[in-house]
C-alpha cells in the first residue's frame, strides 16, 4: 500500500508525538504504514507512506536518485551566480550536493495559507524557487539555499518521483 499525505507545518513525519509536536496518527488511521523518507517539522507537503519495506527504502534512499521537487520561499532576491551554484552542486559540511534543477517562479497558485503565517519584512525582498534534487540529506534544501545567501522562509515538497500534491489540500491523504 502507498499513501500520499500533504503534511502540514508543525507535524512530525512519524506516528508518535514528541512534546508539543503532533505525529501522523492524528491524520492517518492506517495500521502498518511508515514514512518513506522524512519532512522536517517546519516543512510542508508531500510525504509518501508505505507498508512495504523495500518500497520504503527505494523511495527514501539517496542512492535511488528519486527526484523530489520543492517550492521554497526564500528571503532575498536570487542572483544568477547563486542559482548557478545550486545547479552545479554546493559543498556543505557533509559533502558536495548533486546538481539541482532550479528556477525562480511566481508564487504557486495552489498555495494554501500557512499557520502560523510566514513573517515577511517589508524592506527585504523574497522570491519563490522551484528546486528538484535527487538526494534527500537532512534539511538539504534549506542548507543549500542558506549556503548561497537565500534563507528559506517556507518549504513545500510538491512531488516525489511521479507522485504530486495536485488537488490535495493540506492535512489530507489518499491511497495511491
Amino acid at each position: 500500500m502507498l499513501i500520499a499525505f500533504n503534511k502540514p507545518m508543525n507535524v512530525l513525519s512519524q506516528f508518535t508525538d514528541e512534546g508539543k509536536w503532533k505525529g501522523l496518527k492524528h491524520w492517518i488511521d492506517v495500521p502498518g504504514v511508515y514514512a518513506a523518507g522524512r519532512l522536517d517539522r517546519d516543512s510542508e507537503g508531500l510525504l509518501i507512506l508505505t507498508d512495504n519495506g523495500k518500497a520504503q527504502a527505494r523511495i527514501a534512499s539517496p542512492k535511488s536518485g528519486t527526484p523530489k521537487t520543492y517550492f521554497a520561499l526564500v528571503e532575498g532576491e536570487p542572483q544568477p551566480d547563486a542559482l548557478a551554484a545550486l545547479r552545479h552542486g554546493v559543498t556543505l559540511k557533509d559533502g558536495t550536493t548533486r546538481p539541482a534543477d532550479i528556477e525562480q517562479v511566481p508564487a504557486p497558485d495552489w498555495l494554501w495559507p500557512r499557520d502560523p503565517p510566514v513573517r515577511l519584512r517589508k524592506t527585504v525582498p523574497d522570491a519563490w524557487l522551484r528546486l528538484t534534487i535527487t538526494e534527500g540529506r537532512n534539511r538539504q534544501v534549506r542548507r543549500m539555499c542558506a549556503h548561497v545567501g537565500l534563507p528559506v522562509l517556507r518549504l513545500i515538497r510538491w512531488s516525489v518521483g511521479d507522485w504530486t500534491l495536485e488537488d490535495m489540500p493540506s492535512g489530507e491523504w489518499r491511497v495511491l
